[in-house]
């Protein structure tokens, strides 16, 4: 029975649960997902310091010349005192005496025989950075199931944290069937076609930070596809193309279902894409989907990104959108959501003009994809839309109706 594309986004989600984990270096940990909470041990700053090279004063004394009676480096465990119409130099980053309030810059003071004469306006606390003003002891830093870039290092760096627990790389088999199809490096005959869907995957996965593995190209006979099958059941996740539709040559669903293919669904109320099938063997999820290059990959960004998301163990799985506008007008046959690549310039989304199922060349120039609502026949020129990226990630932990309407 086909169900509708939210009634498959739930069921991948329900049946996804990412639990295994190792540990890494943080160096490491770059678009990787963190599988535990990580809380502050040390405050930051850990002691108030100084913004600017300069001196440090009582606001008591910005009045009077003041004398100066040391300096303090950035690093020094330097503990003087200021006492009465004194100032010490201070040094970006250097600890302030405990008594000061006030750091003048520098270039603010008239410096004569070792004194200084303050120029200009000055207020209370000024140029001081606060202990705990930027992180709090106990401050959660990253939970679980955060993906980790850049900023998320310097934190886990400036708590002295040099390794993290994070789940593990999704890992990815990838195979087809179809005798009419050749590997890109084999000679083709006439009647024969090049697999472009296996590179297509095999590249889209890694670009999702799993490993991957391609196992061959696989002859259109039951036995061949079940050895495939039986010797990727130590994967994370099946991709295939092909042989899941309903004609006479299409193997691949009963090689499946002789090895106790468990279907989690069996055919989608979209367009293009219908023929896709998702289940499991065991702990292996198989994400079958249809021949056409077109309706195979654009299926694949809607919902083999989201079950990478959960394989990945990340938080953020449910398909986020950008509300933009429509650049033409875009007629549609309605009955069933359907998917419209096309490309979004920052302002407006411009449907691809070519967008039959078994076309190869319309996803290099799109970036996103528009999902229209069954019920939609017409889209205005500079009608609202919600679009959904391709070549760049972009989801969120909150559930949210992607679909566009008239």
């Amino acid at each position: 029975m086909n169900i509708n594309p939210m009634q498959a986004i739930d069921i991948i989600i329900k049946s996804i649960n990412k639990k295994d984990f190792e540990i890494i270096p943080i160096e490491n940990a770059i678009n990787r997902i963190i599988a535990e909470d990580i809380y502050a041990t040390y405050c930051l700053p850990r002691f108030d310091n100084s913004a600017m090279d300069g001196y440090a004063i009582s606001f008591d004394d910005k009045d009077y010349n003041l004398n100066i009676i040391d300096t303090i480096y950035a690093g020094d465990d330097n503990n003087t005192l200021l006492k009465e119409k004194t100032c010490i130099k201070i040094m970006t980053g250097a600890k302030i005496p405990s008594n000061a309030n006030c750091i003048i810059p520098k270039e603010d003071v008239k410096v004569i025989d070792n004194k200084i004469t303050i120029q200009a306006n000055i207020k209370i606390n000024q140029h001081i950075r606060f202990s705990s003003e930027d992180i709090k002891t106990g401050t959660l830093l990253i939970s679980n199931n955060e993906e980790i870039n850049f900023a998320k290092i310097t934190l886990l760096a400036s708590q002295g944290i040099s390794h993290i627990k994070v789940y593990t790389k999704p890992n990815v088999v990838v195979f087809s069937s179809g005798n009419e199809l050749k590997l890109h490096y084999e000679s083709i005959k006439d009647y024969q076609i090049y697999n472009s869907n296996t590179p297509t995957f095999v590249a889209r996965c890694k670009e999702l930070a799993c490993n991957v593995s391609f196992i061959g190209q696989v002859s259109d006979d039951i036995d061949s596809i079940k050895n495939s099958i039986k010797n990727a059941l130590n994967a994370d996740l099946i991709i295939t193309s092909g042989g899941v539709s309903v004609g006479d040559a299409d193997f691949t669903k009963e090689a499946f279902n002789q090895l106790g293919f468990q279907v989690l669904f069996d055919g989608l109320i979209i367009k293009p894409g219908k023929p896709t099938v998702f289940g499991k063997i065991g702990k292996t999820f198989i994400l079958n989907l249809p021949g056409n290059p077109l309706a195979s990959s654009l299926i694949f960004e809607l919902f083999g990104k989201i079950i990478i998301q959960k394989l990945l163990g990340s938080k953020n799985y449910y398909p986020n959108f950008i509300q933009t506008k429509l650049k033409n007008n875009l007629q549609n046959k309605k009955g069933r959501i359907t998917i419209i690549p096309g490309y979004f310039d920052g302002t407006c989304f411009e449907a691809s003009a070519k967008r039959n199922a078994g076309m190869v060349s319309t996803l290099s120039t799109a970036n996103s994809m528009i999902i229209l609502d069954e019920n939609v026949q017409y889209l205005k020129n500079k009608q609202d839309i919600k679009i959904l990226a391709i070549n760049w990630n972009f989801f969120t932990q909150n559930k949210k109706d992607f679909l566009t309407y008239e």
